[in-house]
C-alpha cells in the first residue's frame, strides 16, 4: 500500500501543502461566503492556508462571492484562493453555491470577517475522520471574546432560539448559530438544504438532526471581526426569520400538540358543563362557558388536520425526511376510513337536530329555555361541522398523497 507523501500543487501561490493518497483525493475545502468582504478576506484564506499547510491536509480554499463590488474577487484570486461567483442573494445561497463547488469529502466554512479561529481546523478535522456527520462549532464553550457578540445575542438570541431548536428537533447542539461548522459532502447532499438567507444555519442542523446523522461539536473562539462596516446579520429580522423557520419544520409543535391540548380541554368542558351549570366558588359557569369549550374542539381538530397536511406535503417536496409512523398510520387511516367517520359524525349531529326540532316542537314551537336548548343544538352544530370537515379534510389529505403514491 502506497503511503500518504506531502507534494506541492500549484494554486497560484507558494508553500501551498496538499497530501497525495492512494487516489490523489481531495481531503477538505474550506468555503467562505463573501461579500464585500475586502478589509479581512486576505487574511482569513492566509489562515486556512497555514492551518492546512502545518497539518498536510490536501485541501482547497474557496471563496462563494455573492456580488462583492469592493475588489474582494481579486482579493483571493491574488490570495490563491478559488473563486465562486454566486448570482443568486443571500447567506444561504452564497454557501449553497460554494458548498457544491467544493471537491473535498469534507466541507468546513466560516465566514470571512476574521471573527472564526482558522486555527481550529484540524480539530474539526478529526472529528469528521471520526465518523461525524456534522460537527458544529461551540462559542461558548470555546471562550467568546470582549465585543465579540452583542449582549442581546449572546444573553437572548442565541441561548433561545438554541434551546428552541434542542426542545423541537432534539439536536445536540449547544450552540445552533456558530458560523464555522464542518461536514461530509455526502451528509450535506442527503439534506437536501433549500433557505437561502441567515436561517440556513439552522435549516442545517434541523435536517442533520431529523436524519439521525452524527452531529459532533468542538469548542471554537470568536473574536471581534476585523470590519469597519456593520455587519450583514439584521438583529430582528434574522432572528425572527430563524424562529419562523424551527417553528415552520415542527409542525408537530407548531400545530399537532397544541391541537391535542386544546381538544382535551374542550372534551374536558364539554364533559363537565353538558348535563348543567357547575358552581366555581361564588361562579357560575353555563352555556356561555359550553361554546367556548366546544369551540375549543374545532379549533384543535383544525390544528391537528393543519399538522398532518403540512407534515404530508413537507415529506412530498424533500423538505422533511420520511416519517415511518406517518406510512404506519396512513395504512389505518385512508380516505374511505375518513369518509365513515365524517359521515357518522354528520348522522350524529343531524339525528341531534331532529331531537332538538322534536322537543321546540313539543313546545307549540314557542318560546325555550335558552340553557336547555343550546345544551342539545350545541353538540349537534359541533358534530355537523366536524364530520363535514373530516370528509374534506380526507380528501384533501388523499390529493396531497397522490404523489407519494
Amino acid at each position: 500500500m502506497k503511503s500518504a507523501q506531502p507534494y506541492m500543487e500549484d494554486t497560484g501561490f507558494s508553500s501551498s501543502f496538499v497530501i497525495r493518497g492512494e487516489q490523489d483525493r481531495m481531503e477538505l475545502s474550506v468555503v467562505m461566503p463573501c461579500l464585500n468582504e475586502a478589509e479581512t478576506l486576505a487574511t482569513c484564506i492566509r489562515k486556512a492556508r497555514e492551518a492546512l499547510e502545518r497539518q498536510q491536509i490536501a485541501g482547497e480554499v474557496i471563496v462563494a462571492d455573492n456580488g462583492s463590488t469592493d475588489g474582494s474577487q481579486e482579493i483571493a484570486r491574488n490570495s490563491g484562493a478559488r473563486i465562486i461567483q454566486v448570482e443568486s442573494k443571500g447567506y444561504g445561497s452564497a454557501l449553497r453555491g460554494g458548498v457544491a463547488a467544493a471537491q473535498g469529502r469534507f466541507v468546513i466554512m466560516a465566514d470571512a470577517d476574521d471573527s472564526y479561529d482558522f486555527g481550529d481546523i484540524p480539530a474539526f478535522l478529526e472529528k469528521l475522520r471520526a465518523g461525524a456527520d456534522l460537527v458544529m462549532g461551540n462559542r461558548f464553550m470555546g471562550g467568546i471574546k470582549p465585543d465579540a457578540m452583542p449582549p442581546l445575542h449572546r444573553y437572548l438570541g442565541n441561548p433561545v432560539l438554541t434551546a428552541i431548536g434542542r426542545m423541537l428537533f432534539r439536536a445536540p447542539c449547544g450552540d445552533f448559530h456558530c458560523g464555522m461548522r464542518g461536514f461530509r459532502k455526502t451528509a450535506y447532499q442527503r439534506m437536501r438544504l433549500r433557505t437561502t438567507g441567515m436561517e440556513f444555519a439552522s435549516e442545517m442542523v434541523v435536517k442533520a438532526a431529523l436524519l439521525k446523522m452524527n452531529i459532533a461539536e468542538v469548542p471554537t473562539t470568536l473574536s471581534p471581526d476585523g470590519r469597519s462596516r456593520p455587519p450583514h446579520l439584521r438583529t430582528w429580522h434574522d432572528g425572527w426569520r430563524h424562529l419562523r423557520f424551527l417553528l415552520l419544520y415542527s409542525p408537530r409543535w407548531l400545530f399537532l400538540y397544541p391541537g391535542m391540548l386544546l381538544i382535551l380541554f374542550g372534551v374536558a368542558g364539554t364533559a363537565w358543563l353538558l348535563p348543567g351549570p357547575q358552581r366555581v366558588g361564588t361562579i357560575v359557569l353555563d352555556v356561555h362557558t359550553l361554546l367556548y369549550a366546544l369551540m375549543s374542539i374545532l379549533l384543535g381538530f383544525q390544528a391537528i388536520a393543519f399538522a398532518t397536511f403540512t407534515k404530508v406535503f413537507a415529506i412530498s417536496e424533500g423538505l422533511l425526511p420520511e416519517d415511518p409512523r406517518l406510512k404506519k398510520l396512513f395504512k389505518y387511516v385512508t380516505l374511505e376510513t375518513g369518509l365513515v367517520v365524517g359521515a357518522a359524525l354528520l348522522l350524529l349531529g343531524l339525528a341531534g337536530s331532529v331531537f332538538a326540532v322534536s322537543d321546540w316542537r313539543a313546545q307549540h314551537f314557542g318560546q325555550l329555555n335558552p340553557s336547555q336548548m343550546l345544551r342539545l343544538v350545541s353538540p349537534a352544530v359541533v358534530a355537523l361541522t366536524l364530520g363535514f370537515e373530516i370528509i374534506l379534510s380526507s380528501f384533501f389529505l388523499s390529493v396531497l398523497g397522490m404523489r407519494r403514491q
